[in-house]
């Protein structure tokens, strides 16, 4: 789905936990639906590496000289720095919601959706959930500590509740990542642009 990360191990050499239930420690019932999953902040070093590239690029390609080797140079740091910037927004910019429908995960660039009649099996790894659909598998990992499982039952329940609904599904559709991303591009780029008395 384009969450956090993707799964890469290998679906059958896990056991399956398809059949997800609450802990019988749990006293917790199942939340209403839509249920958004309880995430971790994200980490100040996220937000860090998020905004650098929005200083340290426009400064850098205003600083270059004019020649066929700075222009190259720009391109290239603008690259680095729109990929910085897509990676870092991926933990900033993060939203996983259960649905009666579909599960819905808001990353950098992309809001995807995935409906509950896709997923094959749910498994509990380490701390974090999988789907898995066909040959794919869809990580949601963050997730605050000691509610994976509960989660888990939660996902769960409402793809069990799903089974006599009509399918929906969606296309992908951009987040606002991609106005963040453009921003970059505008502001690197325009940098040069500007300094060298390319444009205005």
């Amino acid at each position: 789905m384009g969450n956090r990360s993707s799964g890469t191990d290998d679906a059958a050499a896990r056991p399956s936990t398809d059949e997800v239930e609450l802990p019988a420690s749990s006293q917790e019932p199942l939340p209403a639906l839509p249920w958004r999953v309880p995430l971790d902040p994200a980490p100040w070093w996220a937000w860090a590496l998020f905004v650098i590239p929005f200083i340290a690029v426009p400064a850098l390609n205003s600083w270059l000289w004019m020649g066929a080797r700075d222009f190259l140079a720009v391109g290239l740091f603008t690259a680095i720095g729109a990929s910085v910037v897509r990676v870092a927004g991926g933990v900033v910019l993060y939203r996983v919601e259960v649905t009666a429908t579909a599960l819905k995960a808001r990353t950098s660039l992309l809001v995807r959706s995935l409906a509950w009649q896709d997923v094959d099996e749910i498994e509990v790894v380490d701390d974090s959930v999988v789907l898995a659909t066909g040959k794919d598998e869809n990580e949601i990992n963050g997730i605050a500590a000691g509610r994976t499982a509960y989660t888990a039952a939660v996902i769960q329940a409402a793809r069990d509740a799903a089974d006599d609904r009509p399918v929906r599904r969606s296309r992908p559709r951009p987040g606002i990542g991609v106005v963040f991303v453009l921003a970059y591009l505008v502001l690197a780029v325009g940098a040069f642009l500007l300094r060298w008395h390319l444009v205005l």
